[in-house]
């Protein structure tokens, strides 16, 4: 009697051990995941938490400000992009909101724009501070590379598509327009709002501008009140491997959104 309960148990315990590994095996692999923004510190630490959570899972981050993303994972590179657009034949999956903020040098005067001036300051219509705030100084534009979301991003929020001038200075990254801005009273460019405000917290002589009467906040991106932001998605083939799909509900579950939320403003549907 004693044996055949023994035996029994075995073969339960035998079974639960082929579903456990059953579970990991469904969930295991490897991706690789690419981007060229400001997300990759949030993507870095969702990857680890995905990765402590899924056993036998292996998260590639391979990030490069001059890569195109898109064009990664549709030539089967990469598994996922992160980027702030949609493309035909790739799944979206929302993730985030980020802020886009208007920053200039801490001592110009102009504290206030509204949707329409940045539009008209950025599509060159708008060339001097004078129009906006007194100061008699060019407005010096300091934009972001094409292929960057935040670019598209910026220019369909305001509808300027292909209309900033071509002659305007590029520079490559968050750090690098603020650092352009900074001393520069009439330079003015735009960043990732989470990347904006840490500049102002450690000191860099940066100001962002409030938009139609609302403050660059968080809060403000949260609820919408905020009209300059983007998405943060993630894009990834239709029937994408197991791996792939568990990522992506990690980073829509609970546990990811708070990951998350500590960079940008979680994506809640």
């Amino acid at each position: 009697m004693f044996t055949k309960v023994l035996t029994g148990l075995s073969l339960i315990l035998a079974t639960m051990a082929e579903l456990g590994s059953a579970t990991v095996v469904a969930n295991a692999g490897s991706m690789v995941i690419v981007g060229n923004g400001p997300e990759l510190p949030a993507i870095e630490r969702l990857a680890r938490a995905f990765e402590k959570g899924h056993t036998g899972s292996v998260v590639d981050i391979q990030w490069d400000q001059y890569s195109d993303p898109i064009a990664l994972v549709k030539s089967g590179h990469a598994q996922v992009a992160v980027t702030g657009r949609t493309a035909p034949n790739l799944t979206a999956a929302p993730i985030a909101w980020d802020g886009i903020a208007i920053v200039v040098y801490s001592a110009n005067p102009t504290k206030e724009v509204t949707m329409q001036q940045v539009a008209a300051i950025f599509s060159g219509k708008v060339t001097r501070w004078a129009e906006l705030s007194g100061q008699g100084t060019l407005i010096q534009l300091i934009d972001r590379p094409r292929n960057q979301n935040i670019r598209q991003s910026f220019e369909e929020a305001l509808g300027i598509v292909e209309q900033i001038p071509k002659a305007t200075k590029v520079v490559h990254s968050d750090q690098s327009a603020m650092s352009t801005v900074a001393g520069n009273v009439s330079a003015v460019t735009y960043a990732s709002l989470t990347v904006a405000l840490d500049a102002m917290k450690y000191g860099v002589d940066v100001n962002v501008l409030m938009i139609d009467h609302v403050e660059a906040a968080k809060e403000t991106v949260r609820d919408g009140r905020y009209k300059l932001r983007r998405p943060v998605l993630l894009l990834f083939k239709e029937k994408p491997p197991a791996v792939v799909d568990a990522f992506v509900a990690f980073a829509r579950s609970k546990e990811g959104g708070a990951i998350v939320d500590e960079t940008f403003v979680a994506y809640r549907p």
